[in-house]
C-alpha cells in the first residue's frame, strides 16, 4: 500500500518551534490568532471593555416601614404597643362570663346540679372569656372568646 499523492506524511513529530509556530504542513485544531491580536488564553478574543454607566445624580429616598404583626390574644397577658396611647405595655386581663360559662352551667343543671352547684362555672376563670386592656389608658385592646 502506498501513501496517496498530495501531502507527504512526516516521518517524525514536529519540533517545539514548529508546534508553537504556524506551520502549514500540520492542520491546526483551533484558529490561530494573528501575532498582534490579544487573546484571553483560550484562543478567544475577550469582549471589549464596557464600563459601568455613570451614576445618576438623582437622590434616592429610602422609607422605612415597620409592619406590626397581628397580636393573638389568649388567656395570658400580652406585651404589645397599645394602639390608643402608643406605649409598650403588658395587657391587664379581666374575665367575663361567656358562652362556655353558660353552657357549662346549663350542662350541670341537666345533670341535676340545681341546688347551686350549677353556678360553679361562674367562679372558674378557665371557663370565662378574657378581655385585654391597657394598664395606662384603660382602653380595650383585644378579647379572647372561649367559644
Amino acid at each position: 500500500m502506498s501513501a496517496p499523492r498530495g501531502n507527504p506524511i512526516p516521518s517524525a513529530p514536529p519540533t517545539y518551534d514548529e508546534a508553537v509556530g504556524i506551520n502549514t504542513n500540520y492542520p491546526q485544531p483551533y484558529p490561530v490568532p494573528d501575532p498582534g491580536e490579544k487573546t484571553d488564553g483560550k484562543g478567544m478574543n475577550p469582549p471589549p471593555y464596557m464600563g459601568q454607566p455613570p451614576p445618576a445624580n438623582n437622590p434616592i429616598t429610602v422609607q422605612t416601614v415597620y409592619v406590626q404583626q397581628p397580636v393573638l390574644f389568649y388567656d395570658r397577658p400580652v406585651q404589645m404597643c397599645c394602639p390608643s396611647c402608643n406605649q409598650m405595655i403588658v395587657t391587664r386581663l379581666s374575665y367575663d362570663a361567656g358562652a362556655l360559662t353558660w353552657l357549662s352551667c346549663g350542662g350541670l343543671c341537666l345533670l341535676g346540679c340545681v341546688a347551686g352547684c350549677c353556678l360553679i362555672p361562674f367562679c372558674i376563670d378557665a371557663l370565662k372569656d378574657v378581655d385585654h386592656t391597657c394598664p395606662k389608658c384603660s382602653a380595650l385592646v383585644g378579647s379572647y372568646k372561649r367559644l
